[in-house]
């Protein structure tokens, strides 16, 4: 960087480009250092840090009376933090808000906020506040020499440059804030998994945060709602400092009603019911009839949504809404904080804990030598006091007769400057003679005092234990339940269009023409509709408004359109071309609906063939899929639903007249292709497969050949059964010109 040159006119100057790049690094550390992050020692940021030891030189400790707000705003902003009062205050409110933080370090009375909207909270001339009780683990060891001060902005007094916390309040209470080129999010933990774990790590040294895990299993925020973040996800999160918390609202049920009683961290309820009510608006929620918030003080959270009726699938309904609204909510985790070398840095958990307790230990050992120093120094009184008691007459004969007494005492018995001090500040009734019997016991007392504390000072094993104990005694005093739990949860899956819609029964018709429509019911005969001049009758199939209908083309390509877009029956309907693009120089050639595992015996006139699955049948574009190969100058089959394929045997005839059944789970089931070979036709290149169907025990077969007919049960087939792709044997006499086919089952 360039230095600054300073002109024959006095006046300093320095190129733009140094002075902005000057500036602007001195502003991000400032954000960085002084705003934004906390540090590791007490987990607060200066403001906060500010705030409350402003309100305990206040005397607002938890025993004392509230006083108004702005009294401590007016404090923190003139003596310590030159900045807005609005936000001072915002950070003071923060604090005080047990939704907000999982350990409150302000006690306010007034209106300090709502879960349902955290900033409708009074304004300070208002409000009072005071400490809570667990802001002691903060302060009480602040007047003993445990903490490094500084002058404050303007040096006109001191202020701590951390606070002598007792637990990691890092992580107990944790914080958001964005600084320059960084950020920090460290969620909340539970104040007894934080304090085990501390506990574990003076106890062994090298634990690392697998160990650590066994203790903190994860984030305890202050709501009841469910942590649903896999366990290997949050163990990454705290190995690498960085990752996410997915949390969900908990719910029951009540006389059919929802009742749900705990919302994720921050969320707001009123703003879940605006969500679910605009679906409800926008015809998205079919399935839900009422909605209401009946919270109050003994239910804080309580809202009740009900379903339309009993059918209702409850669990996905909720899974629905917690993917579309927030009662499923997740927060970045970023453990980014000011460390003891002063630098920000994102840490794992196992280094958290061990730079806290390093943190922590120091603290103890310089309350400790601060409590030993005071000990000393007392000592030191106390024996030039005794001395003064056995030599009183001959002190008493000094202090009456020299001109400089304290001198003269100094040099008579010995004494340093402060003991003779001490002597010469006596007041005569301290002269009595159990004075000295005082003296003596006070003597005692500190000696084995100072004793204790040299002890401990002196071995790092006795420094650990007492900061154990100190760590167990807070866990206890302070310490709750956990109240997060953490649970396993299915990924929630927002439903679909189709899915959101009512399963109203209806019929799909279709005519030779491809006209297409839906009526209601599935007592309708399509023979008996109205059709255009020249157009007819096709195909008729039994429905629901929330299912596809599938289309096969004479080429082999299947289609998809959904049912509930097409029109009522009262007209003609409309052609199926409109809904897809049908491939060049094919037809509609009949039409499928079923259930997503239904499965369905494709084949050809070709005599190949497979087993599908309805739902590889969909396809998602309006241009199809292809699905059955075929040569040209083949036919397709429509698709023969597989009822059981334990029991259905293939009933395939040629138009020979040529016969072969064998079970069906012969055939490979198969997503798309030609399949296997199902009836060997003759060379000719004239046979075809006419006809293809399925039966079991108790069906009815009736061959077509012209105007004859034959009826065959199925124990008649058993000279016609042998293996898929042989040649079958020959039908009767008359029956060598098969027109088709047909089954009739017997639970028809």
């Amino acid at each position: 960087m360039n230095d600054i040159v300073i002109g024959e006119d006095g006046v300093e100057r320095q190129s733009l480009r140094d002075y902005t790049e000057n500036a602007y690094l001195n502003y991000s550390m400032y954000v960085i250092m002084d705003r934004a992050l906390p540090h590791i020692g007490d987990g607060l940021k200066p403001v906060q840090r500010r705030i409350v030891y402003a309100m305990s030189e206040l005397g607002l400790k938890a025993g004392s009376k509230y006083k108004k707000s702005a009294r401590t705003v007016g404090d923190v902003i003139g003596k310590f933090h030159p900045h807005g009062d609005s936000a001072c205050y915002e950070a003071m409110v923060l604090m005080a808000q047990s939704f907000s933080y999982r350990y409150p370090l302000v006690d306010g009375q007034g209106n300090w906020g709502s879960p349902d909207d955290p900033k409708s909270f009074a304004a300070m001339r208002y409000t009072e506040s005071k400490l809570t009780k667990y802001a002691e683990v903060l302060l009480s060891e602040l007047g003993q020499g445990t903490v490094d001060w500084q002058p404050n902005f303007d040096g006109t007094m001191d202020e701590p440059c951390t606070l002598p916390s007792r637990l990691p309040n890092v992580l107990l209470n944790g914080t958001t804030g964005i600084a320059v080129g960084m950020a920090t999010d460290i969620p909340q933990h539970n104040l007894r998994e934080v304090a085990n774990a501390c506990i574990h790590m003076l106890d062994n040294p090298k634990a690392d945060t697998e160990e650590l895990l066994q203790y903190i299993p994860g984030p305890d925020f202050p709501t009841d709602a469910e942590i649903i973040t896999p366990k290997a996800d949050l163990q990454k999160m705290y190995h690498s400092g960085r990752g996410s918390v997915k949390m969900r609202a908990v719910y029951t049920r009540e006389d059919g009603d929802i009742v749900i009683t705990a919302l994720p961290h921050q969320a707001s309820g009123a703003k879940v019911l605006e969500q679910i009510a605009d679906q409800m608006q926008k015809k998205k929620l079919p399935m839900v009839s009422d909605l209401r918030d009946e919270s109050d003080h003994e239910n804080p959270t309580r809202l009740v949504i009900t379903p339309k009726s009993n059918r209702v699938d409850v669990n996905q309904l909720m899974s629905h809404l917690f993917a579309t609204t927030d009662l499923e909510k997740s927060y970045r985790v970023n453990l980014n904080m000011i460390g003891i070398d002063g630098l920000p840095q994102v840490k794992s958990l196992d280094m958290i804990i061990k730079e806290w307790l390093e943190y922590r230990i120091t603290t103890v050992r310089r309350r400790l030598q601060h409590r030993l120093d005071k000990v000393l120094a007392r000592l030191h009184i106390l024996d030039g006091l005794l001395v003064a008691f056995l030599n009183i007459d001959e002190v008493i004969e000094i202090i009456r007769h020299e001109d400089e007494p304290k001198q003269e005492l100094i040099k008579r018995f010995g004494l340093s400057d402060k003991q003779a001090e001490a002597i010469l500040e006596l007041k005569l009734r301290h002269l009595a003679k159990l004075e000295e019997m005082k003296i003596k016991g006070e003597q005692d007392e500190l000696s084995k005092e100072r004793d204790q504390l040299e002890k401990t000072l002196g071995s790092e094993r006795r420094l650990k234990t007492l900061v154990k104990k100190e760590i167990t005694a807070d866990a206890e005093t302070y310490g709750d339940d956990r109240r997060s739990p953490i649970v396993s949860r299915d990924e929630a899956q927002a439903l679909s269009e189709i899915d959101l819609m009512g399963a109203d029964p209806v019929t799909v018709v279709m005519s030779e023409k491809g006209w297409i429509r839906a009526a209601k019911g599935h007592d309708v005969d399509g023979t008996g509709l109205q059709y255009k001049s020249g157009d007819k009758f096709l195909i008729q199939a039994n429905a629901k408004t929330n299912q596809q209908a599938i289309f096969l083309d004479t080429g082999g390509r299947a289609y998809s359109v959904n049912i509930h877009g097409l029109p009522g029956a009262r007209g003609y309907g409309e052609p199926v071309t409109g809904s897809i693009n049908l491939a060049s120089g094919q037809k509609i050639s009949t039409m499928v609906i079923g259930q997503p595992k239904d499965q369905y015996l494709m084949a050809s006139e070709a005599g190949y063939g497979f087993i599908t699955q309805y739902e590889d049948m969909v396809s998602k574009n309006k241009a199809g899929k292809a699905l059955l190969n075929k040569p040209d100058d083949k036919a397709i089959h429509s698709p023969v639903k597989v009822s059981d394929v334990e029991q259905d045997w293939v009933v395939a005839v040629s138009n020979e007249g040529r016969l072969l059944t064998f079970p069906v789970a012969d055939l490979p089931v198969m997503a798309k292709g030609k399949g296997n070979k199902i009836i060997n036709l003759g060379t000719s290149g004239d046979e075809v497969l006419i006809g293809i169907s399925l039966m079991k025990e108790g069906d009815m077969l009736i061959v077509n050949a012209g105007k004859r007919h034959v009826k065959m049960k199925f124990s008649d087939l058993e000279h016609y059964q042998g293996e898929r792709g042989r040649r079958g044997n020959k039908l009767p006499r008359g029956f060598q010109n098969v027109s088709s086919i047909e089954v009739i089952r017997k639970d028809d």
